[in-house]
């Protein structure tokens, strides 16, 4: 796979040289590739939003690099406007940015920055809208009007719309209801498929991530001390709890069938793989 960003020995320092000096993070090696699909989990104060801010430079590193597509984001100032259209960022609770008049010139404000010409903005507009599932009657809306729901959707339309090669998104799901996360999922989920694009998802909800990413990274302390398939993070179940993050139910549950003696494999996280796993060990038995 193509790495699409890197960093090298990144460190960040809050409030250097005063009393209050805390290291965000030290010496981190990270990097996304070109289409994946990837999680990022720490316990709050753990650095992972320190870390996201760093990619599209919003932070500038107080040592090492961040490099998008190979070249360093601070070498000049052509690169850093250029990282900032190219990885997309969208915070928590990103309805309270909101701020025009209506939902259409919310979602074209990237694009106009972009010094894009009046049709393109327009094509872009409306397809972001599609993607998130808003319909074309919201758009000369004010988003004041729309539901919280909805008002998030508007939001990640507006960085949509500026057609990020990276899309990274910080707690996507956080105050939605279970309906409200499927449909904020399964529109992150279109536009990956649609645009081949890389997403980087930060979550506290493992269940989530386990059944959404293709890899996760782990934060603990600003540093990442392990990484791999959700499969893979999983099987550090003692060493998660000790981070203040677990695991998945049913590993959890699974890990404790294996502790009392059952003839299980116990790194399963969801469903399907729980089902597979009964399954495995009842014709082991002769039992299926």
């Amino acid at each position: 796979m193509e790495p699409i960003i890197q960093t090298e020995k990144l460190c960040h320092i809050y409030s250097s040289g005063t009393p209050f000096q805390h290291a965000a993070l030290t010496d981190v090696d990270f990097t996304a590739y070109k289409g994946e699909y990837l999680g990022i989990i720490g316990h709050t104060g753990s650095g992972k939003s320190t870390l996201i801010q760093h990619l599209n430079g919003l932070l500038k590193p107080t040592s090492g690099r961040v490099l998008v597509d190979g070249r360093d984001i601070w070498e000049s100032k052509e690169a850093t406007r250029k990282a900032r259209f190219q990885v997309g960022l969208v915070f928590q609770y990103p309805e309270y940015q909101l701020f025009e008049e209506t939902v259409y010139k919310d979602i074209s404000f990237g694009p106009k920055n972009m010094k894009l010409d009046e049709k393109e903005i327009d094509r872009r507009v409306r397809e972001a809208a599609a993607f998130v599932g808003l319909p074309d009657s919201v758009l000369e809306v004010s988003p004041f009007e729309l539901s919280g729901g909805q008002k998030r959707r508007v939001a990640i339309a507006g960085v949509i719309a500026m057609e990020p090669s990276v899309l990274i998104l910080d707690e996507p799901t956080a105050g939605l209801d279970p309906v409200g996360v499927e449909q904020i999922l399964g529109n992150i989920r279109d536009y990956h498929e649609a645009k081949n694009a890389t997403i980087l998802i930060v979550s506290h909800s493992m269940e989530e991530m386990a059944r959404t990413v293709d890899r996760l990274v782990v934060i603990n302390d600003g540093r990442i001390p392990f990484q791999g398939t959700p499969r893979e993070v999983f099987t550090h179940g003692e060493e998660l709890e000790a981070m203040g993050l677990g695991v998945p139910q049913m590993t959890r549950v699974f890990h404790r069938l294996k502790a009392m003696g059952a003839d299980i494999d116990p790194s399963v996280y969801t469903i399907e793989q729980a089902r597979e796993s009964i399954l495995a060990a009842l014709r082991r038995k002769g039992a299926v």
